[in-house]
């Protein structure tokens, strides 16, 4: 079994975000970058999957981005991760995950053996979006299933369960497949001192538009981001005193003639 994982950087969750001066993006000055926490699930899961005697050959962690994005490939070789790629291009740099599941679609389909597992968070904590996994499944041809919360895995197939709404629903399928993950699917590991170290004399691939057949076929992003502008400031809190009557009746009137809310 060949397992690949495919990971995003993101602002950490606690960092306060500022907008850049060109309005469409964010300042990465002085700004921690991190492992996408919905990411660090799936490297988790795939370690844990070789720990359990399943026959896995490769775990392969691989990004998508320009200059020090690939930094995370540490994060995930000393994780676990055999060797990482890094799709290293600003002709990959863009907020429409169609298009970038279509490059790392590209990038998949020209390594030299095929992947039995793709493990990915199901969404990222900077964008929300969530659109990669469904539609890197589509490109390649694979079946799908989203949002797993657990995961039992045999030499051929595999067996996920997912939350719905009031229950939850256990897939199978066979292999090759694509699964994105949940929060509670797996406790990610602390990368040791040590495993660092050792990280650093993994292999990694760095993979440019040139490289990729077929990537001047694709016309580029279709969606771009216009413009960020922060959360408007709360608005200053009122009191309302009195009787519980009275504040009730003050409530209701603030609500219809200042806020016009009902």
């Amino acid at each position: 079994m060949r397992i690949l994982t495919v990971i995003k950087q993101v602002p950490d969750s606690n960092a306060s975000i500022k907008i850049g001066e060109d309005g469409r993006s964010i300042e990465t000055a002085g700004l921690k970058l991190v492992l996408n926490p919905f990411d660090e699930f799936a490297v988790e899961q795939a370690v844990q999957l070789r720990e359990k005697d399943l026959p896995v050959e490769e775990i392969v962690a691989l990004t998508i981005g320009a200059g020090k994005s690939g930094e995370i490939l540490r994060t995930a070789l000393a994780m676990g991760a055999d060797r990482g790629i890094h799709l290293n291009d600003d002709a990959f740099v863009s907020h429409d995950e169609l298009y970038l599941a279509e490059v790392i679609s590209l990038a998949i389909k020209q390594q030299p053996q095929p992947f039995d597992l793709i493990l990915i968070g199901k969404q990222a904590i900077d964008m929300d979006a969530g659109e990669i996994g469904p539609a890197l499944a589509e490109f390649l041809g694979l079946p799908h299933v989203g949002a797993i919360v657990s995961l039992e895995a045999e030499a051929d197939k595999i067996a996920a369960r997912r939350r719905i709404e009031g229950a939850e629903e256990v897939m199978e399928c066979p292999l090759p497949v694509l699964l994105t993950c949940e929060k509670g699917l797996v406790e990610p590991r602390y990368p040791s001192l040590p495993n660092l170290m050792k990280a650093k004399k993994k292999p990694v691939e760095t993979i440019s538009s040139g490289d990729l057949q077929g990537f001047g076929e694709l016309g580029g992003p279709r969606s771009e981001v216009l413009s960020l502008t922060p959360p408007a400031a709360r608005g200053a809190c009122r009191m309302v005193e009195g009787e519980p009557a009275e504040m009730a009746k003050e409530l209701v009137r603030l609500l219809r003639e200042e806020a016009k809310v009902i």
